[in-house]
């Protein structure tokens, strides 16, 4: 009920902040320091799902807890500010971003040509695969290849869903990797794509669900934190970066990704 909430309040205020946009405010942040503004206010707003674990997820006390939580986390220290988490489905992340209402989307973000044309990147801090999964029982689909004409279910305007279409599939959008895995089981859809860890975290976390991976991408996604593209997030990109960077040198990545997905998945 918590987390429902979050996301109607998160959903209403982004209806606000677009209204209010209207009037110019896309203006104001284009020609102002959102580093300045961050600190002036002691606080960083980091927006995300809440529902694709390891990443972003809720723990049996309901607690928002995962990789990138403790990314998000540890910049705000770095930062000197308070990180104040956002929750929302995957296609009102940027929108939110967008409207000025999130300062940061820190959620599993692979780096695409697409998105740069609009955003600017941290330097990478993860390095992921995306794997094809079906049911059990399908001997039909053995690769990326044979998904044209089938069905495949995975978020609105991820790169997942791309992939799929590129590979002439007909996507359903869902909301998280739960629902997207029992519409396969379900036989719903024919198959899904996501990122390995995730689908790895699954089926430790199910390992009675009868899913299978059948193909994987030879080259690993870049994971990085878009913000709005600019010279007004210039100086914190600069610190952003400084963090991660921190983040390698002590150790800091390569544990977080050792106790949440089991291995380090922050070295290409």
């Amino acid at each position: 009920m918590k987390k429902i909430i979050t996301k109607i309040a998160a959903m209403l205020l982004a209806s606000a902040m677009l209204t209010a946009c209207a009037a110019g405010c896309g203006s104001k942040n284009k020609n102002s320091d959102l580093l300045a503004a961050i600190k002036d206010k002691q606080k960083i707003t980091i927006a995300m799902e809440g529902t694709w674990a390891p990443w972003t997820y809720h723990d049996e006390k309901d607690n928002l807890v995962g990789f990138d939580v403790e990314i998000g986390e540890y910049i705000a220290d770095y930062l000197g500010v308070k990180a104040e988490f956002v929750e929302g489905e995957w296609d009102g992340l940027f929108a939110g971003m967008d409207s000025g209402m999130y300062d940061l989307i820190i959620n599993g973000v692979d780096e695409t040509p697409e998105r740069g044309e609009k955003y600017d990147f941290s330097d990478p801090y993860a390095y992921i695969h995306t794997v094809l999964v079906v049911a059990s029982d399908n001997d039909e689909i053995k690769s990326f290849a044979d998904l044209k004409g089938k069905t495949t279910a995975n978020s609105i305007g991820s790169t997942y869903m791309e992939l799929g279409e590129q590979y002439g599939a007909k996507v359903e959008g869902v909301d998280s990797l739960g629902e997207t895995m029992q519409m396969v089981l379900s036989g719903r859809v024919d198959a899904t794509l996501n990122a390995e860890v995730s689908v790895l975290d699954y089926m430790k976390e199910q390992p009675d669900a009868a899913i299978k991976i059948v193909d994987s991408t030879e080259e690993a996604n870049h994971v990085v934190i878009p913000m709005r593209k600019g010279e007004a997030t210039a100086a914190l990109r600069e610190e952003i970066n400084k963090a991660l960077a921190q983040m390698r040198e002590d150790g800091t990545l390569t544990a977080l990704s050792e106790k949440y997905f089991g291995s380090d998945i922050t070295k290409e």
